[in-house]
């Protein structure tokens, strides 16, 4: 029964992150759909843990980055 799950997860997660990738390409939200698919990995998967960290880090901090423009931007 573990092997049919995690065999489920795997296959599911891959193809949530393989269509935010294609979604990268073309029109659509990859921002949300790559974290979901690495979230779903990330239940049977170290490595996915990490990439999700990441991917959350650099979405944190280019969000931060954009703040500060829009912010210098309205002083104008």
């Amino acid at each position: 029964m573990k092997l049919i799950k995690k065999t489920l997860i795997t296959v599911v997660g891959i193809f949530i992150v393989l269509i935010g990738i294609i979604f990268i390409v073309l029109p659509g939200p990859a921002v949300l759909i790559i974290p979901a698919g690495l979230a779903l990995l990330a239940l049977e998967y170290p490595i996915a843990k990490k990439w999700l960290k990441t991917f959350q880090y650099k979405m944190s901090q280019t969000a931060q980055w954009l703040d500060s423009r829009v912010r210098r931007f309205r002083q104008r």
